[in-house]
């Protein structure tokens, strides 16, 4: 019995012993086996994360006032929370680096306003495309309207490095091998838009989406005509076997389609900023420097006093009065923030007409709305729907939200209730309802307006910021004395 023989001079311990290590050696290597056998999805599941890159910019990710924003942040964060993970958002210093990092794997996805290419699909893997874009060529109002690609040679073009923008050109110079353009790392497309608003350059080009969300910014901006055929945006993935995070993607954005998810979002970013036009985002931009000014102290005291952003509280006083603190409407309501007469005297506002006296019981009104509104509404859902309740009143707005949920929507999510808020004009409809006919159609245009005129605030308020930081870094400031 060569067993017994082999180990008749250990003892019972010392082969349980080894008996354990034997173990723990096939358990490590089970272990390993099916670490190394995990499909990509499952990985992922077991780090509790899903990496993601993308971009700074507007119609992608950015930090605003109540935490991380955009368009494609919504996107992804929807998707992390589906695969019941956390999202980590990468953000690389130049948009050319997008594309390298997903074919070297360094992360699951890019969600980044990429356009679907050919090029570019034989570099990565597209998931479903989830909006429709087209190029833009963008002039500046007040030059010559280019007509074709012609009329570009000669001039100053600029667009992102990396981007299907360059693409498309580098597609167009075999038909206009005179046409030349620069291309930059490092930039934005809203910088670009900027550089011709500025006229430091002619033209740059911008996808659609961009356009719409720019020109509210940089309102003497045009479009001079389309360069692409519409072309879907999509999510990048790594090219490889495991297919299992494509998949994933792909069910996903099957299932916010056929659930309206993906058109709340869509509609969340992009349905006030198509309100705005040429001529209101001018008219604005002109109070804001030559009206403002004179009354955004008190936006500022008050709003801080009350836990409201200024901006948001001045784009309240723009909507309802221009920043008129004499401005009166046939219906009685008067000041710079339009109080009723009763509203004022609930709030103990003894003279409608004193611009502090308005804008604080302006803010205090706002907030008794936005305290109405169901705590579980997140925002800036909630925002909305104080805004709409300061418009059409509390109680109108909560008749739309039933007449939502009969509809089968979601009365918490103010996309869902702004489509039905103007059903409170047709008798059909209110005549089932508590408090009756409303001009529904108003605080939908209200709310869109005033949001427009948030954004556009905050981004001439962060501009200024940053040029006073360029300022501040370039003071030549004499040397401090030796002694005192």
């Amino acid at each position: 019995m060569p067993f017994a023989t082999e180990h008749s001079g250990l003892t019972l311990r010392q082969r349980l012993d080894r008996g354990f290590i034997v173990l723990a050696i096939l358990g490590l290597a089970l272990m390993l086996t099916l670490i190394h056998s995990q499909t990509a999805l499952e990985k992922i599941r077991a780090k509790g994360v899903l990496t993601v890159i993308t971009r700074n910019s507007p119609t992608t990710y950015f930090l605003a006032a109540d935490g991380p924003n955009g368009f494609e942040y919504d996107l992804a964060k929807a998707f992390a929370d589906e695969l019941g993970v956390k999202l980590n958002l990468v953000v690389p210093s130049n948009f050319s680096d997008i594309l390298p990092m997903i074919v070297e794997s360094k992360a699951d996805l890019a969600a980044a306003g990429l356009t679907l290419t050919q090029t570019r699909s034989e570099l990565v893997e597209f998931g479903p495309g989830y909006q429709e874009i087209t190029q833009q060529l963008i002039y500046r109002t007040g030059k010559q309207r280019p007509k074709s690609v012609n009329e570009l040679i000669g001039h100053q073009l600029k667009v992102i490095a990396g981007s299907s923008h360059a693409e498309k050109l580098r597609e167009l110079k075999q038909t206009y091998p005179r046409l030349t353009w620069a291309e930059h790392d490092n930039i934005e497309s809203e910088e670009l838009m900027g550089l011709v608003w500025d006229e430091v350059i002619d033209y740059t080009i911008a996808d659609s989406n961009e356009a719409i969300l720019n020109r509210r910014l940089y309102p003497k901006l045009q479009v001079a005509f389309d360069l692409s055929e519409p072309q879907q945006l999509a999510w990048a993935f790594p090219k490889t076997k495991d297919k299992s995070v494509l998949k994933a993607a792909q069910a996903f954005f099957k299932q916010i389609r056929s659930d309206g998810t993906l058109d709340a979002i869509v509609e969340k970013h992009y349905s006030h900023a198509q309100r705005l036009g040429f001529v209101g985002t001018q008219t604005f931009i002109g109070q804001v420097s030559r009206r403002l000014p004179r009354y955004q102290h008190l936006f500022e005291e008050i709003g801080l006093r009350e836990g409201i952003d200024w901006r948001l509280l001045a784009a309240i006083g723009y909507q309802e009065s221009f920043w008129n603190p004499t401005a009166k409407s046939p219906t009685g309501v008067r000041g710079m923030m339009m109080l009723t007469q009763r509203t004022a005297n609930q709030l103990g506002i003894t003279n409608r007409l004193d611009p502090r006296e308005s804008v604080d019981g302006g803010a205090r009104y706002y907030k008794m709305m936005r305290a109405k509104i169901p705590e579980r509404i997140a925002e800036p859902d909630r925002t909305w729907f104080a805004l709409a309740a300061y418009n059409v009143g509390f109680g109108h707005l909560e008749d739309a939200r039933k007449l939502t949920q009969t509809f089968g929507d979601d009365p918490d999510s103010w996309v869902d209730v702004r489509k039905h808020l103007p059903l409170l004009r047709k008798r059909k409809w209110h005549t089932k309802t508590r408090h009756g006919y409303a001009r529904g159609n108003e605080p939908v245009e209200y709310v869109d307006n005033i949001r427009s005129y948030y954004d556009v605030l905050i981004w001439l308020d962060n501009d200024r910021q940053r040029n006073d930081e360029i300022i501040e870094e370039n003071i030549d400031y004499p040397p401090l004395p030796q002694s005192l």
